[in-house]
Order: structure tokens, then sequence, then C-alpha cells
């Protein structure tokens, strides 16, 4: 490691500003056409960029890019692509998504994560419709202030793509870039860093393609200069890089080293060491350069915060429906918070480390208040456990069953429904709702068989041992040793067993 002198150890002159900016006019206008040259050669062809190209109708052009950029928020191209298609496809004006529902939305959304987008989107949608009269905003700054969910890189990236401001955009993937091009290694979220990365984006953007080069910035971080394994050598902007300077410079010191060549390989580029003259800078690392990283040195971020552990009851309650198909009781979440309105199995938060049949009879008291009934808390059956990460959440999801007939719940609240497991899965339910659902699959493939006429089978090589981990520590469960899932007509004392 090579660690940076201090102020009183260096003797050039050369200010914090110049060092990590740009000085020569002309080393910008080079970079736009370097940038673009390679962006034109072999971008992405993406549907988003095809009509952002394409559509003449500005109001459907800004509504397609502002679709796109909100669903590209924490989440990858490949993904997003279908959704994509499919939310146009049936939506493809601003008034058509207006006069959807938000239920429908969050089906649409189902899987894509962070929900409140799709809800945001949806409000927006009706804002534009009901106070804009339906006409997009046509400014960075009015779409600003005027759509929920719309902070300064979004509004500059639909600004720029779909209406031709001349504006930068500052997403992860031109952080790396410019924190790497221009050596800027402080934290990269401080505010002199995020003010610094702004005015770069906002001074290199091409006047005349605002859209395409904003676009070919995401691009060459998204290809080509990555969190790992950056390919410098496919860099079209690498002679423009600080990180690639100091790396090359380092490499053919050590090779002249090893060669018994003792010079020094001279340097015409500043070095970052040359920041510090004139005091310590708010853009220049405050830890050593690791010649093992490399470029990837930079950018430099803040330690993440370990997410919030918690670990969720979840009944599934599973019932014959009228075509003789198994149906799903699902409850709806509020509408604030959490996976707002999304669909899930009745849950509860385990707070505190509870036994079984604790665990059981906090279900049980959960399912009778929306189900009408009294159970019996011994009958409900313990099937396993499943882990779903959100971003600052681990959360598990300790899985019971109980199985009814058609007879056995005919009542149920505001809130609730009853999905086929086709349904279910076309239904506005998380990721962790379908890892549960196969779960739960899983434990009765290999624990019995549904005959034709109704009754459940226990094979006879699955034991029935499996309890429930109650540790704050305990790992996931396997599936195949959940339990044997029971009638809930056995709850009620008054209902006879059947022969």
């Amino acid at each position: 490691m090579v660690f940076f002198p201090s102020p009183e150890e260096t003797t050039n002159n050369t200010s914090p500003s110049t060092y990590h900016t740009f000085q020569d006019p002309a080393d910008v206008v080079l970079l736009r056409s370097q940038l673009l040259n390679w962006y034109d050669k072999g971008k992405r062809e993406l549907p988003w960029r095809t009509v952002a190209m394409t559509e003449p109708d500005i109001n459907i052009r800004t509504y397609a890019v502002w679709v796109s950029e909100i669903m590209l928020q924490q989440t990858q191209v490949a993904t997003v692509k279908d959704y994509y298609n499919k939310w146009m496809k049936r939506w493809p004006t601003v008034q058509d998504l207006a006069a959807a529902t938000l239920e429908e939305v969050n089906q649409m959304w189902a899987g894509l994560g962070y929900y409140s987008r799709g809800k945001r989107l949806h409000e927006g949608a009706q804002k534009v419709v009901s106070e804009l009269k339906g006409q997009m905003p046509r400014t960075v700054e009015s779409l600003l202030k005027q759509l929920p969910g719309v902070g300064r890189y979004t509004a500059g990236a639909i600004g720029s793509i779909a209406l031709g401001q001349v504006t930068g955009a500052v997403d992860g993937n031109v952080i790396r870039v410019l924190c790497r091009v221009r050596a800027i290694g402080a934290d990269s979220t401080s505010p002199p860093v995020t003010e610094a990365l702004w005015g770069l984006a906002n001074m290199l953007v091409d006047p005349e393609r605002p859209g395409d080069f904003n676009q070919a910035m995401m691009e060459l971080g998204a290809r080509v200069c990555t969190p790992k394994g950056p390919l410098c050598s496919q860099c079209p902007i690498q002679s423009h890089c600080r990180s690639y300077h100091k790396v090359y410079v380092k490499q053919e010191n050590n090779t002249n080293r090893l060669l018994g060549k003792l010079e020094r390989m001279p340097s015409t580029l500043p070095d970052i060491e040359d920041c510090m003259n004139g005091g310590p800078c708010a853009l220049c690392p405050t830890e050593p350069w690791d010649d093992e990283l490399g470029v990837q040195n930079f950018p430099r971020k803040p330690v993440k915060k370990p997410p919030r552990m918690e670990r969720t009851l979840t009944c599934m309650v599973v019932r014959s429906g009228e075509g003789g198909e198994d149906e799903y009781l699902l409850t709806q979440r509020p509408n604030k918070g959490l996976l707002a309105g999304m669909w899930e199995f009745p849950s509860l938060l385990l707070e505190g480390e509870k036994s079984e049949m604790k665990q059981k009879g906090v279900l049980c008291a959960e399912i009778s208040r929306r189900l009408g009934v009294q159970l019996n808390k011994s009958l409900v059956q313990y099937v396993g456990e499943v882990v779903h990460i959100f971003s600052h959440i681990h959360q598990t999801y300790v899985v019971y069953s109980a199985c009814l007939k058609d007879c056995d719940a005919q009542r149920q609240i505001e809130n609730t429904q009853w999905l086929t497991k086709p349904a279910l899965q076309e239904a506005a339910v998380s990721t962790g709702v379908k890892k549960i659902l196969k779960l739960y699959d899983s434990v009765e493939s290999q624990e019995g068989q549904t005959s034709k006429d109704g009754k459940r089978k226990k094979t006879t090589d699955v034991k029935n041992d499996k309890k429930p981990q109650t540790s704050k520590k305990a790992k996931v469960s396997a599936a195949h040793n959940g339990t044997r899932q029971l009638s809930l007509s056995s709850f009620f004392k008054t209902v006879k067993e059947e022969p």
C-alpha cells in the first residue's frame, strides 16, 4: 500500500478543483466524441431507447421514459425489460395508467421489488391527468416539482432523453465512472462529492446529444467501468482517467525495477498527491491507495448498516374451492409502509422467543379473527422456514399451515380473499410469498398426495418429526422436514370426524 503524503510533503501547486475536474475545454470535446462514437457502435437495443428515438408524440415519449427510469431504480436492465414491455402494452399512455386501479398496478409490479415505485407512478399519472390536463411536465424543474418519486437523477434522465434538455444525470454507474476518471476518493455519498459529480456531469454532457451522452455514461459504467473486474483496455475514455493513469505508471515503474532500471518513469499528468498542497481536499481519499485494487479504489462508499433481523409467523390456510382446486387465504397489507397494498398469507411479526405452542396460539387467534371461528391450536402444523432479503431487512418467515374443507370457512372480513394457485401466481404478491408457496408445495409433494375424493394421504417415507426453530440464529429449515397437513375441520369441537 502507498499512503498519501501530508500537505507539507508535497510541492506541486495544482489546486483541488483543477485536479478533480477538466481544465482544457478541448479535453471535454474529445471525451464527448470518444464516448459517443463508442456508444453509437455498440449500444444495447432497449425498448425504452427505441421509444425515445422513434416516438413523435412528446407526451407519450416522456411518459415512456419516465416509466423506464422508475423501473430501473435499484433494478437490473435484464429484469426490467419484460416488465416494461408488459406495462407499456397494457398502459401505453399516461391516461391509461391513470385509469387503472392500484390493485392492477401492484399486480403488474409484483416481483420487481421496491413496490412503492409502482404506487408513485400511479399517483403521478393520476396527478398529470387531473391537475396537468393530461400533459407530462416539459422541463427538469417541473418534473422534479410535479411528479412524486422523481428526484434529481430521474428528472435529469427524463429531461435529457425524452425532452432534449442539456443536463447531466448522475446515477450509480455515472458516479463510478466519474470518481475513477477524476480520482474522487472521498465518500461518494457526501455532499461535497455529490455536488462535484453533478458539476462534472453538467460540464461534460454533450449539448447536441444530451440524452445519448447520459445513456452512454450509464452504459459505460454498466458494461466496462464495472464495480468489479473493470475492462479498462476497452474503455473509450481511458486517456482521461486519472485512476487508470496511476495504475499504469505504477505498473511501468514496477517493470523497470524488475529489469534493473532504477529511474522512475516520468509523468506528464498530475497525480492525486498533487491535489493536497493547498490543505485537505473534500474530494480526495482519506484512506491509502491499495495497489491490488487498482482503479477499484474508487469510488469509496461508507460501510452499509447490516440489515435488520426479523422473524414473521405465517400461516397458509388452504381450502377446497368450488371446482375442487385448492384455494389459499390471503390478506392485504396496509396502504403505507413495506409492501404497501400487497397481498400475503396471514402473518404476524414474531417478537421475542416463543415456543411452538405459543406460536400456534398466536396464529390461531389471527385466523379466528379473519374467519370468525374458534380454532384448536394443537392442530396447526409446522411447515418450515423461508428467508427473504429486503434492502434493509433480513426476513425469516416461520411457516405453518392449516387445511380446511369448503364448509369450514365461509365468512371472511374485508381485505381478505381466497385464490387458487394460478391466480395467486398472477396476483399482487411479493417474491417472499411465492417462496413460501414453493416451500409448502415441496413439503406437500413429499408428505402426501390428494386423492380424487379430496382426502389427503400420508406417504410412508417421510417422518413427521420436524420442530420449528425459535433461535434468532436458526438456520433455514429444509423443505423435506415439514409435517403432514391436516384438515381444519378438526379445529371445531362440534364438528364430527369423517369416517
